[in-house]
């Protein structure tokens, strides 16, 4: 093998623009596929971090017909007691679930005794709604970051609302809903702490606490919208969703229908479109960097066979067997694939880390300075190297085939 290499670098090197050329066009595509998986495989990772980590959770469960008409908020598709009960009993079944958080979400409308506008409204157990969403309590920016996310009479608002209303940290605000009944009651909070913008479902919702938003919706019963779950492992995401149908799927309506959904956070945010759309992206780039292998090499293996035809000849002439022309041709498309997925790889790794040092910093919706931060998993860049390499070898067979299958004396005639 070591001898079929140095035979195969000492032809490329008799043709040595053709091969740097041919070699240049490897290695940007490899550079080219590696930053894009590694910056918008991160950019996709971060958001759906940032959306999971800070608003929806991993999975979320609500009552049949809930998300449907999630718009409104029904609050007669609420989850009673025993059903709660029966879901959190499935959940401590799953070993791929760290937590989960109750919540009861409501609209609502909010005045600060000078204006009036509308308001979604989280009612939520403070200390297990940060450890299912960790990032909610960084998104304040202003109040007390400190202790609880909020105390029961506390109330904490949307950035964007904070502004348009021109409300304060600290500001005694009005609370009023109506409840499943059709009766209105209202509630004054003070304003505990204001949170950025987050794109997406739930970027703007206000937050109280869970037993104050069931006295101000007068439910007598602990009752809750939804049940937000974080898992220990995301990649889990799809594997614990169906487990948990499959726990749920006995809790059945008189029509045998079951009475719980189980949604992941891809059923319930648009970005997960996006993620796709990036997903398909990946792929077609992938597609480009195999043409771009597969033309190159083929042309330099096709020129090379038409231009050593008497030399093939010659040594077909002298007894060497047809599968040893083949393999000395392989071996010189083995050898640009190698050599240029090795260059385009580090090249790639070099630009990727010189990207981290740098923090790269953008603005996505309402999120502001968002650093990127570009990495690739060993798995993916052995991954395209090795699509590189097989390629470069695929688009040598056929060059190399027609090379050992030449007839001596026809060859050695060749001008």
């Amino acid at each position: 093998m070591l001898d079929l290499f140095k035979i195969a670098g000492r032809n490329l090197s008799r043709y040595r623009r053709r091969t740097v050329l041919t070699l240049l066009l490897i290695i940007i595509g490899m550079v080219a596929v590696l930053l894009f998986v590694s910056v918008t495989g991160s950019f996709k990772d971060m958001m759906v971090g940032q959306i999971t980590d800070s608003v929806l959770g991993h999975l979320q469960v609500h009552r049949k017909g809930y998300v449907a008409s999630i718009d409104n908020l029904p609050l007669n598709l609420n989850m009673k007691p025993q059903a709660v009960a029966r879901v959190e009993e499935a959940l401590r079944q799953i070993d791929t679930v760290q937590t989960w958080s109750p919540r009861v979400k409501f609209g609502g409308m909010f005045s600060n005794f000078t204006e009036t506008t509308s308001i979604r409204v989280n009612g939520v157990d403070p200390e297990r709604e940060a450890a299912a969403v960790p990032l909610l309590p960084g998104r304040i920016i202003e109040g007390r970051k400190d202790g609880a996310l909020v105390g029961k009479g506390e109330i904490v608002i949307p950035v964007l609302l904070a502004r348009g209303m021109k409300t304060k940290v600290g500001d005694t605000v009005v609370l009023v809903a109506t409840n499943r009944d059709g009766s209105v009651n209202g509630k004054t909070f003070v304003v505990r702490g204001v949170t950025e913008g987050v794109t997406g479902p739930g970027g703007r919702d206000g937050y109280i606490h869970i037993a104050d938003a069931r006295e101000l919706l007068r439910v007598g019963e602990a009752e809750v919208s939804e049940i937000a779950i974080r898992l220990k492992d995301p990649s889990t995401l799809d594997k614990t969703a169906a487990r948990l149908n499959a726990a749920l799927a006995a809790q059945v309506n008189p029509e045998g229908k079951p009475v719980m959904e189980v949604h992941t956070w891809a059923d319930l945010s648009p970005f997960a479109n996006l993620a796709r759309m990036i997903d398909l992206l990946t792929v077609f780039i992938k597609v480009v960097l195999v043409s771009i292998v597969l033309v190159s090499v083929m042309n330099v293996m096709v020129m090379a066979v038409y231009e050593r035809i008497r030399e093939i000849g010659t040594i077909a002439a002298i007894g060497t067997p047809p599968r040893r022309i083949l393999s000395l041709f392989l071996g010189e498309g083995l050898l640009l694939g190698l050599v240029g997925t090795a260059l385009g790889t580090v090249l790639s790794l070099v630009v990727i880390y010189a990207l981290n040092a740098w923090k790269l910093s953008f603005v996505f919706g309402q999120q502001q300075n968002l650093v990127l931060e570009p990495r690739i998993g060993v798995l993916q860049v052995a991954t395209i190297a090795a699509m590189v390499v097989g390629v470069a070898v695929l688009a040598s067979l056929q060059p190399a085939w027609k090379a050992s299958r030449l007839d001596p004396s026809e060859a050695l005639r060749h001008v």
